[in-house]
């Protein structure tokens, strides 16, 4: 600024562009990793159906790859519902309906959806627990629960075990899922509700994981208020707790 041909005083703006330029980041490698997940089962699919079309594959080898085919297919599908409910996720909770639920009803239902995957691997899985009222979106909490015991039930080991407990914890509802699977390396805990991040990729592809379903949790989590712990031992198991608020949503004050 200037007076009479002076300087009397100088403005600075200085702007945080930290969150911004992360941000940036993420989308790239958010779209990178996409792109990589997709092009996999697309080349599969892809080499099959051109061994197909040339006529290399014996007629009576169609069924299995036809097979193989679908496998991919699904694995692709698979991978972009759960890109979608993430990204509705990222939206926050518009139009998401609050409403009482009973958790263990809903852990109850995750267990019956997932007990064919759970028997054909030899694993048993079972709720323990009680009645457990709180306010919530059923979607989230279903989608928490779903994810997280089917994640125990896919890396376990034959003969495992998974337990969902539901326990009234005063002015919280705990969920914890436990399991007597592989286990999580403890460098590897901070990251694995990151999206597409895997521990075991070999393994991950093998039982048809997409690498998103913990990041469903976590944000699913965050919408609703609640937190995440985790304890595990490599070659023992894994056991994740989540405490849900029983109010629900915070008011929002008029401003």
């Amino acid at each position: 600024m200037t007076s009479d041909g002076v300087v009397s005083g100088v403005v600075l703006l200085l702007f945080d562009v930290t969150q911004k330029r992360q941000a940036e980041q993420f989308r790239r490698e958010f779209t990178a990793n996409v792109s990589h997940e997709l092009k996999t089962p697309l080349h599969a699919i892809s080499g099959y159906a051109e061994l197909m079309k040339s006529g290399m594959v014996p007629q009576t080898d169609m069924t299995a790859f036809a097979g193989k085919i679908y496998g991919e297919a699904q694995r692709m599908i698979r991978l972009v519902e759960d890109i979608l409910r993430l990204s509705r996720l990222d939206e926050g909770a518009a139009g998401m309906r609050w409403e009482e639920l009973d958790l263990y009803d809903a852990a109850q239902s995750a267990v019956r959806s997932l007990s064919a995957a759970a028997e054909l691997g030899g694993i048993s899985l079972g709720v323990e627990g009680g009645p457990t009222v709180i306010s919530a979106v059923p979607q989230l909490v279903s989608g928490i629960l779903f994810n997280l015991t089917d994640n125990a039930v896919k890396y376990n080991r034959p003969g495992g075990s998974v337990s969902l407990r539901i326990e009234d914890g005063g002015a919280e509802a705990v969920l914890t899922v436990a399991d007597t699977g592989i286990g999580i390396p403890e460098e590897h805990r901070e990251r694995i509700f990151e999206r597409f991040y895997r521990v075991d990729k070999s393994h991950s592809k093998e039982v048809g994981g997409t690498g998103l379903g913990l990041s469903i949790v976590k944000h699913a989590a965050l919408i609703l208020g609640a937190d995440i712990s985790l304890d595990s031992t490599v070659g023992v198991g894994t056991t994740i707790t989540v405490r849900f608020p029983k109010a629900g949503p915070p008011e929002k004050t008029e401003e």
